[in-house]
């Protein structure tokens, strides 16, 4: 019998070579979205002509956005080292592979982000 648990029993559902490959994938996110908020930050609240309204209320939804999706990806981060990885948040069962292979940063398993998404 394999064991598959070098990350934690709540990683034991993924290969380690799957579990290596998520994890890298989740550190370019993190990369990519700190250099995307950088940008953000840099970039001149007002052009020569005083920014519109408009265009200020899209760079505020793109900055949060990122934050929030950075914020998404340290807490998956922080769930790979304490072996924590993979378990669906509220029914604990496992993260499907396939759905962490898309959103690696994924809390919940197919079934109850679907739940939670129906909710009003």
């Amino acid at each position: 019998m394999v064991n598959h648990q070098t990350i934690g029993d709540r990683a034991a559902h993924l290969p380690p070579e799957d579990l290596a490959a998520l994890q890298e994938n989740l550190r370019e996110q993190l990369l990519f979205r700190r250099e995307q908020l950088r940008k953000i930050d840099a970039t001149p609240r007002t052009d020569g002509h005083r920014q519109s309204a408009a265009r200020a209320e899209v760079r505020d939804k793109l900055a949060a956005s990122a934050r929030m999706v950075l914020a998404d990806v340290e807490a998956a981060l922080r769930r790979i080292a304490e072996g924590r990885y993979g378990a669906c948040h509220l029914c604990r069962r496992p993260v499907e592979r396939e759905r962490l292979m898309i959103v690696p940063q994924a809390r919940y398993c197919g079934r109850c982000q679907h739940v939670r998404e129906a909710r009003p």
